[in-house]
């Protein structure tokens, strides 16, 4: 059972991958439209986690400023301009599309992106701060970005987003804190860290994947009955993925630490295609909601990837400077 708890995230690259092929499956010949409600428990569980033993006086520190500023630079207008750029290039007849990919492009940062931080030995206060600011300034900004881009003005519900932050953010670590605070009665600080937390991270791991599975699976016949569609929409969507970790990169590697750099890219090529899809149905109909959810299975797909990629070359762990200047001594 034990290789079972920790299989997803000792092999991470291959969990994925069979996620989506399950949810495709079990998406085609069954139902799973009912587990939507769920989504959100499995995202509550999925930040939980990884708040446990989380530092709150790190939020209120100004140390995250730089890379926020970044953020808001990347996510407000680099993201908006790229998918405008895209979208009138390869989805000029396609509309409605165009404006699924918009929507994917102008709400910003998710669970995911904390829970990505965290896998990646990321700033973790850090992501916290982008996933806060990125959904209220998202939310606020987007229906205006959309009528200068698609031309149409869609209304966003701000309450229902602030709702969203409270639950999926504030809520688990209220709940961490609560919980780091009880487990330090019975551990103490080296135990908690060296035995506890670690136990505690596949937790978040199988959430993640149950979120993925549910989103996928609960849109295959959709994908599948639009097989002509599926062609361009991927193609878009490998481009702006592939830009926007690119740009992210550059900035992380180029003006920040290892940690604000996770951060950085995490919170912003990671975008909250749950609130996006929910705005496609609702505002522009099937082709855009197909967009967004494609965007699912290349988002999940792109940031396991990079994620191999990244920390075994531009953000590897380096060794101290006292290990790499150590020389043997002499006999």
């Amino acid at each position: 059972m034990n290789r079972l708890y920790v299989f997803p995230q000792r092999y991470l690259m291959l969990s994925v991958p069979l996620t989506l092929v399950l949810a495709f499956i079990i998406g085609a010949v069954a139902d799973t439209t009912v587990l939507q409600p769920t989504v959100l428990f499995a995202t509550i569980i999925m930040i939980y986690v990884t708040m446990i033993g989380f530092n709150y006086k790190e939020l209120t520190s100004l140390k995250g400023s730089k890379v926020l500023l970044y953020s808001l630079l990347i996510n407000f207008l680099i993201v908006p301009l790229i998918a405008y750029g895209l979208g009138m290039t390869l989805l000029s007849d396609h509309p409605n599309m165009f404006a699924g990919l918009a929507l994917s492009a102008l709400l910003p940062t998710s669970g995911m992106t904390i829970s990505w931080t965290a896998i990646h030995k990321g700033n973790v206060p850090a992501a916290v701060k982008l996933t806060v600011f990125g959904l209220v300034l998202g939310s606020v900004l987007t229906p205006w970005y959309l009528l200068v881009m698609v031309g149409q003005l869609v209304e966003v519900d701000i309450l229902g987003t602030f709702r969203t932050i409270i639950m999926v953010v504030f809520i688990p670590m209220l709940l961490g804190h609560v919980t780091f605070k009880f487990l330090m009665k019975k551990f103490t600080m080296q135990e908690f860290k060296t035995r506890v937390k670690p136990a505690l991270a596949p937790i978040s791991i199988w959430a993640m994947l149950y979120i993925v599975f549910v989103s996928v699976s609960a849109r295959a016949d959709m994908i599948v009955n639009n097989l002509e569609l599926i062609l361009i929409a991927t193609l878009v969507l490998i481009l702006f993925y592939f830009i926007n970790f690119a740009v992210s990169t550059l900035f992380a590697v180029k003006f920040l630490d290892r940690g604000d750099g996770i951060a950085l890219v995490n919170g912003t090529v990671l975008r909250n295609l749950s609130i996006a899809i929910g705005l496609a149905v609702a505002s522009f109909g099937a082709e855009a909601a197909l967009i967004v959810t494609i965007a699912f299975v290349v988002q999940q797909q792109g940031i396991t990837i990079y994620g191999k990629l990244a920390l075994k070359n531009w953000f590897a762990q380096k060794e101290s400077s006292q290990l790499k200047n150590t020389k043997p001594q002499k006999a």
